[in-house]
């Protein structure tokens, strides 16, 4: 039934026009602007006709996990790109991070967190 789909996810913001700002000029996605019935949405295109839905929702509350994850090639570089953005790395008490917020435990693929103007929490990650 859904296997012809073009499937998309969303998440909700507090201020559209803050993520605008973060995800096309911190991150440096493709951002289109859409009004629809007097709401501003943003759809954010990951490439491969992979899209996501960002709306506004006045009572936003970020997930408490990670909503999108960004795959790369190298972490390290990534993270030193994005610090120099403006981007602050998460730490988390039962991740063993090292200085750049990078968990390298080798559990899993090198993964960093951060948020988004709303709290939302992102990952660059890095599979070996």
């Amino acid at each position: 039934m859904f296997d012809t789909t073009k499937a998309f996810s969303g998440f909700s913001v507090d201020d559209v026009y803050a993520a605008k700002e973060f995800y096309g000029q911190t991150l440096g996605l493709p951002v289109i602007e859409m009004d629809m019935a007097g709401y501003v949405l943003l759809t954010l295109k990951l490439g491969e006709g992979r899209e996501i839905l960002v709306y506004p929702k006045p009572d936003h509350t970020p997930a408490t996990f990670t909503i999108l994850n960004f795959p790369v090639d190298d972490i390290d570089a990534t993270v030193d790109e994005l610090t120099r953005r403006g981007v602050e790395f998460l730490r988390y008490d039962v991740f063993d991070q090292d200085d750049k917020g990078v968990e390298r435990s080798g559990e899993g693929p090198l993964i960093a967190w951060f948020a988004d103007p709303a709290g939302n929490v992102l990952s660059v990650l890095q599979e070996e």
